[in-house]
C-alpha cells in the first residue's frame, strides 16, 4: 500500500493505526511515548511496545507519518500532509459528505 491523498488509504489501516494518526492530528509532533501514554489512557489499557514501535515505522513507511530524530533517543512523529488529507475526506464520508 503506498500513501494517497485518497480517503482509501486510511481506511485501509487498522483500527490502531488509525487511533495513531488521530492521536497525532491533536499536536503537531508528539513523541512515540507521548503517543503510548495517550492511547493507554484510550484504550484503558497497556499498549505494548513492539505493537507502537511496529505501527509507527508501517505509517511512516506508508508516507503517513514523517519522524525526525529529537534528541539521542527520542523520535519524533507527525502527519504528512497526504494523511491530513486523507483524515479529512474519511471524516467528510462518515459524515456523509461524500459518495
Amino acid at each position: 500500500m503506498s500513501a494517497t491523498t485518497d480517503g482509501d488509504v486510511v481506511a485501509n489501516l487498522t483500527a490502531f493505526q488509525r487511533d495513531l494518526l488521530r492521536a497525532l492530528a491533536k499536536t503537531d509532533e508528539q513523541s512515540g511515548l507521548s503517543l503510548k501514554a495517550d492511547l493507554c489512557t484510550y484504550y484503558d489499557e497497556t499498549i505494548n511496545h513492539s505493537r507502537l514501535y511496529q505501527n509507527l515505522d508501517e505509517l511512516v513507511a506508508h508516507g503517513l507519518i514523517s519522524k525526525r530524530l529529537r534528541d539521542g533517543r527520542t523520535n519524533s512523529y507527525s502527519l504528512t500532509d497526504a494523511a491530513q488529507t486523507a483524515l479529512e475526506k474519511r471524516d467528510e464520508w462518515i459524515r456523509g459528505e461524500t459518495a
